[in-house]
C-alpha cells in the first residue's frame, strides 16, 4: 500500500506513511472482536470521535468568543444570532455531553471485561487521566458561557477547593487568579480550556492509543478463563495468528457509531440548540444559587442533600477517594478471572453506581430537594394583595431567588421551609434577622435594603392574612 504519484512516492518515502496506515489498517486482532461482541469495542473509538467534534468546534467558536468580562457575555450572544454559530455552539456542548458519557461507558465496559488486568494496567491508568481532563474541560467550559449559572458555579467549586486541607486556600486562588471571581479568572479558564486541557489529553490520547495498538485489544473474556502473568502473552499471541485485520473486520463498526454520533450531535444542534448564556452575572446578588450541566448535577444534588457535619466529606475526600479507588482497581487486581459471570461484584457496583448517579441526577432536574429555579414569579393579584408593599415583596421573592427554595401559597420551592404562615410562627424581628443574618445553606441577605426587607415582611403578612 502506496501513495500513487511521483509526489507521493517522494512523501511516502520520507515519512513513511503507507507503512503506518497499513500496519493500522491491518494489524490482526482477536477473532471474537468482530463478532455480536464486537459492539462493546466501539466506545473507545466513539469517545475520540466526540473529541475531534469538540476540537474542531471549538477552534471555530473561539475565533469569534472574546475572553473578557465586558464581552465575553455578548460575544456568545452574537455568535448565537447567527445560524452558523448556533449551530457550533450547539455541537460543542452535544459533543461535550455525548464525551463525557460515553467515556464513562467505555470505562465501564472495560471494568466489566476485565480488561484492565495483566497486561493493560497502564491503559485503565491513562483512561482515568482522560476522565479527569474531560471533566476538568466541561468544569472551565461552563464557565466561559459567562451568565450567571457559570460563575457562580464557580464560586461554589472554589468554595470546594478551600475546604482541602493545608493547601485549600492556595487551591482556590490558584483557579480564580486572586480572591474574587473576575477577569484573571476567566482568562484562566479559557487558557485551561483552550490550550492546556487538549493538550494534556492529546499527548495522554496518543500514549492510550500506543499501549492499545502495543498490548493489543482485549479479547472478549470467557468464563473460568483467568489471566496469568506467564501464559496470557503466549494465548493472546496464538489468538492473534488466528485473528483477522482491524481493516474491515473491527473499523466498519467504529465508522458506523462514529457516523451515527455526529449525526446525533448535529441533530441536537438543530433542534435543541445551544445552552445558554443565561443572565449576565451579577456579583451583587447573593441569592444566586448555580445551576451546574447534567453532568455535575448529581454531584450538586449531593451536595445539598448531604448532612451539615458531613460537609469536607462530600465536598473533598469523597471525589478525591473515588479517583484513588479508580487508579488503584488494577493494581489491586491485575490478575484472575476477566468475565463478569466470574465476577458478580463487579455487576453489583457498576450496577449501584448507575443508579446512584440516577437517583441524584432525577432528583436535581425535578425534585424539591434541591431549588426550583424555573418558579414563576407569584403574580399578588393572584393571591387578593393589591398594589403595594405587600406586591413589591412578592417581586423581591423572585428576583432576590428566595422563591427558588421557598414556596407562599404553594408556589416556589420545597427545599426550605414553607413561609406562607411565617408571620404567624415568628415575630417580625426573628423573620428580620433571619433575612439579614441568614441561616445554615441559607444565605445572609446583608446588602438588601432595608425598604426591600420591610416589603418582603409586608408579603409575608398578606399571604398568611390570605385565606386560600
Amino acid at each position: 500500500m502506496r501513495l500513487p504519484g511521483r509526489i507521493g512516492r517522494w512523501i511516502d518515502d520520507r515519512l513513511g506513511v503507507s507503512q503506518v496506515v497499513q500496519h493500522t489498517l491491518l494489524h490482526p486482532i482477536p477473532r471474537p472482536n468482530i463478532g455480536r461482541k464486537g459492539w462493546m469495542y466501539v466506545l473507545g473509538s466513539a469517545t475520540l470521535i466526540a473529541f475531534v467534534v469538540q476540537i474542531v468546534t471549538g477552534v471555530a467558536l473561539a475565533t469569534k468568543y472574546i475572553p473578557a468580562p465586558d464581552h465575553a457575555h455578548q460575544s456568545l450572544l452574537v455568535i448565537n444570532d447567527s445560524r452558523l454559530g448556533a449551530l457550533l455552539r450547539g455541537m460543542h456542548f452535544w459533543s461535550a455531553s455525548a464525551m463525557v458519557l460515553l467515556i464513562f461507558l467505555h470505562m465501564a465496559r472495560t471494568f466489566l471485561t476485565g480488561s484492565y488486568k495483566f497486561p493493560r494496567e497502564m491503559n485503565w491508568i491513562t483512561g482515568g487521566f482522560l476522565l479527569g481532563l474531560t471533566l476538568a474541560m466541561a468544569a472551565t467550559g461552563q464557565l466561559l458561557r459567562w451568565d450567571q449559572d457559570g460563575v457562580w458555579s464557580v464560586v461554589v467549586w472554589a468554595k470546594f477547593a478551600d475546604r482541602v486541607p493545608l493547601v485549600g486556600e492556595h487551591i482556590a486562588r490558584f483557579f480564580l487568579g486572586g480572591d474574587t471571581v473576575g477577569g484573571p479568572t476567566l482568562t484562566r479558564f479559557f487558557a485551561f480550556h483552550v490550550f492546556v486541557f487538549p493538550a494534556l489529553m492529546f499527548v495522554l490520547i496518543g500514549v492510550h492509543l500506543y499501549l492499545v495498538a502495543y498490548h493489543g485489544i482485549s479479547e472478549p473474556p470467557s468464563p473460568g478463563q483467568r489471566v496469568d502473568r506467564g501464559t496470557y502473552r503466549a494465548r493472546y499471541a496464538a489468538l492473534l495468528q488466528r485473528g483477522v485485520p482491524y481493516f474491515p473486520g473491527g473499523l466498519w463498526r467504529e465508522a458506523v457509531v462514529a457516523a451515527a454520533l455526529v449525526a446525533a450531535v448535529v441533530l441536537l444542534a438543530l433542534v435543541v440548540g445551544p445552552v445558554g448564556p443565561g443572565p449576565a452575572p451579577d456579583p451583587t446578588d447573593v441569592a444566586a444559587v448555580p445551576k451546574p450541566d447534567w453532568f455535575f448535577l448529581w454531584y450538586y444534588t449531593l451536595v445539598w442533600l448531604k448532612p451539615p457535619p458531613l460537609e469536607t466529606l462530600v465536598m473533598v475526600y469523597f471525589p478525591l477517594g473515588v479517583g484513588v479507588l479508580l487508579f488503584l482497581i488494577p493494581l489491586f487486581a491485575p490478575y484472575g478471572e476477566r468475565s463478569a459471570r466470574r465476577r458478580p461484584w463487579a455487576i453489583a457496583a457498576v450496577g449501584a453506581t448507575l443508579l446512584v448517579w440516577g437517583v441524584l441526577t432525577g432528583y436535581g432536574v425535578s425534585s424539591y430537594w434541591v431549588p426550583d429555579f424555573d418558579s414563576p414569579p407569584i403574580a399578588p393579584a393572584a393571591l387578593g394583595i393589591p398594589p403595594g408593599p405587600a406586591a413589591d415583596g412578592a417581586r423581591i421573592f423572585h428576583e432576590r431567588g428566595c422563591q427558588y427554595c421557598h414556596a407562599v401559597r404553594g408556589q416556589g420551592g420545597r427545599y426550605g421551609p414553607d413561609l406562607t404562615r411565617v408571620t404567624r410562627r415568628m415575630s417580625p424581628e426573628e423573620v428580620r434577622h433571619r433575612i439579614v443574618a441568614g441561616i445554615r445553606d441559607m444565605p445572609a441577605y446583608r446588602a438588601l435594603p432595608v425598604g426591600d426587607v420591610e416589603a418582603l415582611l409586608a408579603f409575608f403578612h398578606a399571604a398568611a392574612e390570605r385565606r386560600p
